[in-house]
């Protein structure tokens, strides 16, 4: 059993129980491939954050497109983030944004790493 903080330094709280919940009967080589495969796939909060600061000025909704929310995001962009409440919504969730994200990626990839 090998330690997943070791191959993902980056993860922190929630999803660092989620992914070592995951990974917990892994072997080595099932761990190296699950963390590399998940954080090429993974959405970083600040990234999230980032580009929901980006609402405010450039174009509103990147940060729903990058969650895969294309829907929210058409809406955020053809309604200045639903005139800036979503965006300042999403301002305040926009570590659950990511987690949400990064929960089902991680799943996708349990699967993946599974099968090696």
């Amino acid at each position: 059993m090998a330690n997943i903080y070791q191959f993902l330094p980056e993860l922190q709280g929630r999803e660092l129980v989620l992914v070592q919940s995951i990974t917990k009967e892994y072997n080595e080589n099932q761990v190296q491939t699950f963390a590399n495969v998940y954080r090429t796939r993974r959405r970083d909060p600040q990234m999230i954050l980032l580009t929901t600061l980006l609402g405010f000025v450039v174009v509103a909704g990147v940060q729903r497109f990058l969650v895969g929310q294309i829907g929210m995001g058409l809406l955020y962009l053809f309604t200045a983030g639903l005139c800036f409440i979503g965006t300042i919504i999403d301002l305040i969730n926009y570590q659950d944004l990511a987690y949400e994200y990064n929960q089902k990626v991680a799943h996708e990839v349990d699967v993946i790493a599974k099968s090696v």
